[in-house]
């Protein structure tokens, strides 16, 4: 298995990454579906929210024009700021690997396109801030969401040190695409919401099935 052990720099996605928000997300997207009375598809997972930001899930998996996206935004962040940032956890090892990484004398930085005011609220929530050195997310005005743009953030919060000490873990193809274009190396997980045919497709320079498998890449 490839390591990345000479990385400083260690980024992390957050949903589907470091904590599985997939429900509070999911039961969000169903509520402010129902309110346009549009039923979830059949055989909708609805994993399709799980990772672009909202202002591309709606239009291209439900067909909402700008206008009903942006009021099916309004209504997603209502429900998720009530009651669906709560819902999450976690994945199992998380903290631990947080700590070995620390340890090892890593910058650990959280680079995510969910809006930074829940993200942060998330994240604190489980105790895990004291292991983040930067931490991204997107804006709520929409002027910082795509992945890269994300990125290229954090990069200016560190100083731009170069892009090779530099490496993001992330759970979908969004995640891979915005390495690539920020000319860094990237890991993808399958015990997020990804698919090993979607990070082979990408281009991830490696993929793992879990965190264990994660701390050795990282550390080794």
């Amino acid at each position: 298995m490839m390591v990345f052990s000479d990385k400083k720099y260690i980024f992390f996605d957050l949903d589907g990454t470091i904590i599985d928000t997939g429900p509070g997300i999911k039961n969000g997207v169903r509520y402010a579906l129902s309110q346009f009375g549009v039923p979830v598809k059949k055989g909708d997972t609805l994993d399709c929210f799980l990772g672009p930001p909202m202002s591309q899930s709606f239009p291209e998996n439900y067909g909402f024009d700008a206008e009903r996206t942006k009021d099916a935004i309004k209504i997603f962040r209502e429900y998720y700021a009530e009651k669906g940032q709560f819902e999450c956890a976690p994945y199992p090892g998380i903290e631990s690997l947080f700590s070995d990484l620390k340890s090892e004398g890593k910058t650990l930085c959280v680079a995510t396109s969910k809006p930074e005011t829940f993200a942060i609220k998330i994240v604190d929530r489980f105790s895990l801030m004291k292991y983040i050195d930067v931490f991204v997310g997107a804006t709520l005005d929409g002027s910082r969401e795509k992945k890269s743009d994300v990125l290229n953030c954090v990069f200016k919060e560190l100083s731009e040190p170069s892009r090779d000490e530099a490496v993001l873990i992330g759970d979908r193809h969004y995640d891979i695409d915005g390495a690539k274009a920020c000319s860094m190396s990237s890991v993808g997980v399958l015990y997020g919401y990804g698919t090993r045919e979607e990070f082979e497709l990408a281009g991830a320079d490696a993929i793992v099935e879990s965190v264990d498998q994660l701390k050795t890449l990282l550390l080794a």
